[in-house]
């Protein structure tokens, strides 16, 4: 088959696209024809996609959102067939989407949503599922809340807004573009432009940060006290959470097949709108991971498109 793999650790520039084994499942595995990969800038800076259990996995394939047709199933897989059309996220220590072929752990797949492409299937697992996870599984957020999404553009923060006006949430949401039109279409109450604009003249239930940094340390003062703040970035500075008398919670997103089944119902039944950024052939894959800081980037996540 053909694959993107890199044999060394690093950036982009290792990525290469050339010739490949085709992997074959096992037990419990389905072996998917990739339609279509999304991807995560920052997959190439993770330690999971080039160890595991401290041991090199180069090569390695990256893109580890998936959307694509059963191709064959493994004994002990009972819910596919082949020929079904399928969508899931692909655990981080395991190689990636960017490719003609990959094999998924039965667990991790969803039927995939009909209503829409591959490309745009593929963008859902793995910004749909943190999104799920960190209102629903680690913030608890209730009807009539008030939450504030840092980097409500972003592919994780726009499913967050709208799942957390979905929740019943009032949502106010940081972007730092002129995307606030667009947010505020999500379900977003206020959307604050933090290149002119603060973010901390309110108090806040929940916080969900997907940006970190400064931002991250600025919004634990924007919690009323027992509120609650899960960040997406890295773990959160020791005893700041003390000190404000807040909850914080940093976590990796894992793969669910249940929740993903739900949120494919979400984008059939049109309340949930996933935004593809830009495409990419498979043979340009080195190309969709170096479009990070491409001047005009469109909100949204970027997707590598193996089969039409």
């Amino acid at each position: 088959m053909t694959a993107l793999r890199a044999h060394r650790r690093g950036g982009p520039e290792q990525l290469v696209v050339e010739r490949a084994p085709v992997p074959v499942p096992a037990a419990g595995e389905v072996l998917v024809a990739v339609h279509a990969a999304a991807i995560t800038f920052d997959e190439l800076t993770w330690e999971e996609t080039w160890t595991r259990d401290g041991v090199s996995r180069t090569p390695v394939i990256p893109s580890h959102e998936v959307s694509g047709v059963v191709h064959e199933t493994a004994p002990g897989v009972a819910d596919f067939a082949p020929g079904d059309q399928v969508c899931g996220l692909i655990p981080f220590d395991r190689d990636g989407a960017a490719a003609e072929f990959v094999c998924v752990p039965a667990s991790d797949l969803a039927p995939k949503p009909s209503t829409v492409s591959h490309a745009v299937a593929a963008a859902l697992p793995l910004a749909g599922l943190t999104a799920w996870q960190a209102l629903v599984d680690h913030a608890g957020v209730r009807a009539g809340e008030s939450v504030l999404v840092h980097g409500g553009a972003g592919g994780v923060g726009a499913l967050t807004v709208q799942l957390a006006a979905m929740l019943g949430a009032r949502v106010t949401a940081t972007v730092r573009s002129d995307a606030g039109d667009l947010v505020r279409g999500y379900g977003a109450a206020r959307v604050i432009d933090v290149r002119t604009e603060g973010f901390d003249d309110a108090v806040y239930d929940v916080v969900i940060d997907t940006v970190g940094g400064e931002t991250l340390d600025r919004s634990f003062p924007a919690l009323r006290r027992g509120g609650r703040l899960v960040t997406l970035s890295a773990p959160p500075p020791a005893g700041r959470a003390d000190e404000y008398g807040v909850t914080a919670i940093f976590f990796i997103v894992t793969p669910n097949s249940e929740q993903l089944t739900e949120l494919a119902a979400l984008v059939d039944r049109g309340r949930l709108r996933v935004e593809i950024a830009g495409t990419f052939p498979l043979e340009k894959g080195r190309e969709a991971f170096e479009s990070r800081g491409l001047p005009g980037r469109r909100p949204g996540k970027t997707v590598i498109v193996v089969r039409d």
